[in-house]
């Protein structure tokens, strides 16, 4: 009995009936629409979406390592090698539930928001995100990330290079509009006798 090699090729040997390979992205941009083409893509992360009322609930959709020549000594990229690593994240948020004030340490990223809203507080005072906003944050930026509404939310995140660390950040770190620096956070301050 032939195989189906023997009778119709290896298809592997032609290569234009390959899918082609798709795209690493190299730019923010790219990172950006990498993230854009998942969103869109709902039927593949929708049934992934889970709630949890304790704690806020993710998973890690993609990985994609660094290649090992990316790097010069020291850490930073080399030009003209292989592109830097990266992971695509869904996390799920009910109401009430927040990131906490944090950077991503080395990593820059990509927040897409697929359904409700979100609020982002960040340096530039608080930032209301709802289905479609993209947010692109470097290295060091420090936000945090709450659902004030009241029905649930799901975000994408893309981190490249793939996140390692996520320092937690005090609150005096970060200021929303109209906060007065150096004055006492409400939850700091004695209570009234």
């Amino acid at each position: 009995m032939n195989s189906d090699v023997q009778i119709a090729g290896d298809p592997l040997a032609l290569p234009h009936l390959l899918p082609p390979v798709p795209a690493h992205p190299t730019t923010v941009a790219g990172f950006a629409g990498l993230a854009r083409s998942i969103a869109a893509d709902r039927a593949a992360w929708a049934p992934l979406v889970r709630y949890d009322a304790t704690t806020r609930w993710y998973h890690r959709l993609r990985t994609v390592p660094q290649a090992l020549d990316s790097v010069r000594a020291g850490g930073t990229p080399s030009a003209g090698k292989a592109p830097i690593g990266y992971e695509v994240w869904l996390l799920s948020w009910l109401p009430g539930q927040g990131s906490g004030r944090h950077d991503h340490g080395p990593s820059s990223g990509v927040l897409t928001l697929l359904e409700g809203e979100l609020t982002e507080h960040a340096p530039g005072g608080p930032r209301r995100l709802t289905a479609g906003t993209q947010r692109v944050f470097a290295p060091g930026y420090v936000h945090e990330v709450v659902n004030d509404a009241l029905t649930p939310a799901v975000s994408l995140h893309v981190y490249f290079p793939g996140l390692t660390e996520m320092p937690m950040r005090p609150r005096a770190g970060l200021r929303s509009a109209g906060e007065v620096p150096g004055a006492p956070d409400a939850a700091q301050e004695p209570a009234a006798n």
